[in-house]
């Protein structure tokens, strides 16, 4: 039999508890209950909210899972996994106070304070390409690699591809340290370097890079390695 949320008890189903008490008064897994909307044939989806939030150990754990990650959990398949990231997702966006669409970038704290919130609790190295108008007016930004500290990042027709693909006129790059240690390694001094010269070339200037971590940044125009 496959258990469903109309399957529990009236007054232990989360839609019900929302409409009467409020979103506000669910736990995290009936949240995530809602989202999942159905069980499987061993447990109810109840059941099998608490199982993922306990696979994760700490629930802030949720906020940097995969695609991959999901799947491998039992019960969890393509349609669930892939609603429980965009609900993720969704909400980043909504914690985010700055308007992505009116965003002026006027100095390093405005950029690391918008992009502080996607890299929280996240344990892999994630490079942002910024891009520009001539106005320092935020277009749009792009994910341009998900790897490892170790690995390098990307090459630089990846990220001038995508800066000519939303005309933007300059550019700023961003990536995080998941160790939490903000100093700029050799690689990075390098590369930064690299994606300089490229832009010079192209005539899409390299403005500034961040390096961030959850609770501060480096900024290579503050310290003048520009």
């Amino acid at each position: 039999m496959n258990y469903k949320i109309k399957d529990l008890p009236f007054d232990e189903r989360p839609r019900e508890k929302l409409k009467n008490r409020g979103a506000e008064s669910l736990s995290n897994e009936e949240l995530i209950a809602i989202i999942l909307r159905c069980g499987n044939k061993n447990e109810s989806v109840k059941d099998l909210a608490i199982r993922l939030v306990k696979h994760f150990k700490n629930f802030a754990n949720l906020n940097s899972i995969s695609y991959q990650d999901l799947i491998q959990i039992k019960g969890i398949k393509e349609a669930k996994a892939i609603t429980l990231l965009a609900a993720i997702e969704l909400g980043k966006r909504l914690a985010n106070p700055i308007k992505e669409e009116k965003i002026k970038i006027v100095n390093a704290e405005v950029l690391y304070e918008f992009f502080r919130l996607k890299i929280l609790n996240v344990k892999q190295e994630k490079l942002f390409a910024v891009f520009l108008n001539t106005k320092n007016e935020m277009i749009s930004y792009e994910t341009i690699f998900v790897g490892t500290q170790n690995k390098s990042i990307t090459h630089p027709r990846e990220i001038f591809h995508e800066a000519i693909k939303n005309s933007a006129v300059k550019l700023i790059l961003l990536h995080n340290h998941p160790t939490g240690d903000t100093t700029p390694s050799k690689e990075d001094i390098e590369f930064t370097k690299m994606i300089k010269e490229t832009g010079e070339l192209l005539q899409i200037p390299l403005i500034d890079h961040l390096i961030i971590s959850e609770h501060n940044y480096f900024s290579f125009f503050d310290h003048q390695m520009l």
